[in-house]
């Protein structure tokens, strides 16, 4: 699977969040590429290729894991290849990111720094493909 993970603004790379995001990078199997953007419109040019969007949002579907493993399944049984996640900025996502997006992802009905949600997201990304692998990291 290649995820392309674009969010709004820049993250500093010796803050606590980018050491979390890079370990669980780190760890996947699959291609990460993070794209920082300055506005919704960059979220979407960022994940223009990309075969399915999913957008970070508090109005979406909260998951759980072994859910959202499943949906990636799901997908990757369908023949897609390629995702992008669209993580807005401190005032969220604009309506238009939302419009376009496969699903609508929120962790959660908490609201969290949106520099902690890109590893959260991560750790998120690797559960789901340890889950798909059959690995023990996931435990019920």
């Amino acid at each position: 699977m290649k995820v392309t993970i674009a969010a709004i603004g820049k993250m500093k790379d010796a803050s606590p969040e980018a050491m979390l995001l890079r370990e669980y990078i780190k760890r996947l199997s699959w291609k990460i590429t993070i794209k920082e953007c300055k506005d919704d419109a960059g979220l979407l040019a960022a994940c223009a290729g990309c075969e399915k969007l999913i957008a970070l949002d508090e109005r979406g579907r909260d998951m759980g894991s072994r859910e959202l493993a499943a949906q990636f399944s799901a997908w990757q049984q369908q023949g897609i290849s390629t995702l992008g996640i669209a993580i807005g900025g401190a005032g969220g996502l604009h309506k238009s990111v939302r419009d376009k997006a496969h699903l609508l992802l929120a962790f959660g009905r908490a609201t969290w720094p949106h520099m902690l949600v890109r590893a959260m997201l991560a750790e998120q990304l690797y559960r789901a493909s340890t889950i798909m692998d059959g690995h023990p990291y996931h435990r019920d």
